[in-house]
């Protein structure tokens, strides 16, 4: 009997440790696919012969040099993966060419390099930087955007910072893509983008959505307290100007746009593992909940009301960033 249950606990502990090499194993050929090796025949000849030599090993008569073996590729596998280091000296697409910089004087931020595109269509554009300098003591509003290009439960979330003389400047945690790939949604859960900070004017980031891709916006005001709203607003200066030295990986489940800011905003942790983190188009959903919204009027009614509306073939001006603040009915009067 008990050799027998002993048996028993062997096969599954077999099962258990074939599974778990067979996971790793296409784990290792996928990140290999999706890796920033090139050329891409040599990519795709790794990500090919990794699985097939893990098989051969495994099937090896002497169990000692096939254990020995098996162990050896994916040590090899596993040890690449965590050395392959981020860069910032890739071939980038344009958006992503030249990334801010901050240096800070007490409370004063230098915010070299923002990013105010020309857009005529998503390819067709004039890049255009400026330099600009805020005072931290005037910072007045933090807005999240959430845009929306296809259904409801995904969405590009980003934040906006005001200033008490009307300027406003947006950040959005994005990935950097360079031009020799496509854009992968499977790409980013690997080693494939580093992560990039889009520090722009709103009538780039915002504008591109709402008046040339015509994505679904909507802006919502924060409720922070002066103190939480530079607390945050200093978490993304000091990020991006550390991300210049220092890149780092993007990825989609453990840093993306959304769970992004809430590391920027020290949010506790199971609020960064609630299922509206990963399916962002729910995050003004969260932040409702935890009360950073509005509450005073149920969260449909306040979806609605922050639902940037824009003429048709609207175009961002030098008056964008107010337009799109104003009230459905401000803006039903001026346009009549």
């Amino acid at each position: 009997m008990i050799a027998q249950k002993r048996s028993r606990w062997q096969r599954v502990l077999k099962t258990i440790g074939v599974a778990m090499l067979a996971l790793f194993v296409l784990f290792g050929a996928v990140a290999l696919y999706y890796s920033t090796i090139e050329p891409e025949g040599l990519r795709i000849a790794l990500s090919t012969l990794f699985p097939l030599l893990v098989v051969g090993c495994s099937y090896l008569r002497n169990r000692t040099v096939a254990r020995t073996g098996v162990s050896v590729l994916c040590g090899a596998l596993g040890l690449w993966y965590v050395t392959d280091p981020p860069r910032n000296d890739r071939d980038w697409q344009g958006e992503y060419a030249v990334p801010a910089d901050v240096t800070m004087d007490r409370s004063i931020a230098h915010i070299r390099n923002i990013r105010n595109f020309i857009y005529r269509t998503t390819q067709d554009y004039t890049p255009r930087y400026y330099d600009a300098t805020y005072n931290l003591d005037d910072l007045s509003s933090v807005d999240l955007v959430t845009s929306y290009w296809a259904g409801n439960a995904i969405a590009h979330v980003f934040l906006s910072f005001g200033f008490r003389d009307g300027r406003h400047v947006a950040m959005s945690i994005e990935t950097r893509r360079q031009k020799a790939f496509q854009y992968s949604t499977i790409a980013g859960f690997f080693h494939h983008y580093e992560i990039f900070y889009v520090t722009a004017d709103e009538r780039d980031l915002i504008g591109v959505r709402t008046d040339v891709r015509h994505e679904r916006v909507y802006l919502y005001t924060l409720n922070l307290s002066a103190k939480e709203r530079r607390r945050l607003f200093e978490s993304y200066l000091s990020e991006i100007h550390t991300l210049v030295r220092h890149p780092a990986w993007y990825n989609t489940l453990t840093d993306n746009c959304t769970t992004g800011i809430l590391t920027r905003a020290q949010a506790r942790l199971r609020y960064r593992l609630d299922w509206r983190a990963l399916l962002s188009g729910y995050t003004a959903s969260l932040a409702y909940d935890l009360g950073l919204l509005d509450t005073k009027i149920p969260f449909p009614e306040l979806r609605e009301q922050s639902r940037i509306q824009r003429p048709a073939n609207a175009s961002p001006d030098a008056d964008y960033s107010a337009e799109i603040r104003r009230s459905p009915h401000e803006a039903n009067e001026l346009a009549d």
